[in-house]
Parts: structure tokens; C-alpha cells; sequence
């Protein structure tokens, strides 16, 4: 089956490739993890405007942040444009509050023709305590690389 029916660029090779590897939670750590996996691509401090009705910073906002981190890495390795096609195993541990540094890192776990696997964790500083890391939030994203078109191209090879 495909796994992006509104962009409808992976064909069957990838497609399968994203079934071995991705099942649900695949790639995914314990969220008792002491150190993050990866490496840090972005960090940004959850302010007021991203907050849901019960004051928690909003999983969606947060998510985004992910998608972005693992974006940035994804983009990196596959040296041009790449588009999201996929999140799976996503995984919230723990809230975010206003004022919390959060620290988002990625790596390239796996790469397929024209598709690249990167498991991304979440961890925050809570405000006034620089010292301490906690694990909020991971998943597993999937990206395609992309040409200046639109069309799936492969990933280069080094």
C-alpha cells in the first residue's frame, strides 16, 4: 500500500521498505533513555501563544517542531529538497510547559532509493533548570526526497 496518497510518489519498492522497517514504534526509544539519540538540530522555547485549552503546550505545535528537526536532517543527507510522507510510533511522555527550552534531535537511521527513515526525540530544560534533561516527546518520521518538480529522485549515495 502507499503511504502518501496526496503525493502519490512512492512506488511499491519504497512502499515496502517503509512497511519493513516502520512498524509502529520500529525505531522508537524508551523514554527513560539518559542521553538523547542523535543529534541536535533545532531548539526553541515554548511560549504562550503555543498552548492548548488546559495551558500544556499543544502536541500539535510540538510535533511540528519534530517534523522540522528531522527535516533540517533529512534535507542534509538527501543534499536537496525532501517532503514529509510519514509519522509513525509518535509517542508523548511527558507535558511541555510555557517556558521550556526544547531540544530536538535527529539522525538518518535508514535510507531506501528515494526514501530516508529519521527517528527524532523531543527533550526539554525546564525553565531555571538548565541542568536537567527530560525526554517529552519521539517518533519516526519518513521523508522522499524530491526534485525541483516535485518528483521523487533518489537519495545520493554518499
Amino acid at each position: 500500500s502507499e503511504i502518501s496518497p496526496v503525493w502519490g510518489i512512492l512506488d511499491v519498492k519504497d512502499s515496502m521498505l517503509c512497511q519493513k522497517y516502520l512498524p509502529f514504534g520500529g525505531f522508537i526509544m524508551s523514554k527513560e533513555a539518559n542521553e538523547p539519540r542523535g543529534e541536535l538540530a533545532i531548539r526553541t522555547q515554548a511560549m504562550p501563544r503555543d498552548t492548548n485549552p488546559s495551558g500544556d503546550i499543544f502536541g500539535g505545535w510540538l510535533m511540528a517542531q519534530m517534523d522540522i528537526a528531522g527535516g533540517i536532517t533529512a534535507a542534509w543527507r538527501a543534499k536537496g529538497r525532501i517532503v514529509t510522507v510519514a509519522v509513525t510510533g509518535m509517542a508523548f511522555h511527558r507535558p511541555v510547559r510555557v517556558g521550556d527550552v526544547l531540544c530536538v534531535y535527529a539522525e538518518v537511521e535508514r535510507t531506501g532509493r528515494t526514501l530516508l527513515t529519521v527517528p527524532v526525540e523531543a527533550w526539554i530544560q525546564r525553565r531555571g533548570d538548565r541542568n536537567q534533561r527530560v525526554k517529552v516527546t519521539e517518533g519516526v518520521f519518513t521523508y522522499v526526497a524530491i526534485d525541483a518538480d516535485g518528483n521523487k529522485r533518489e537519495v545520493p549515495t554518499n
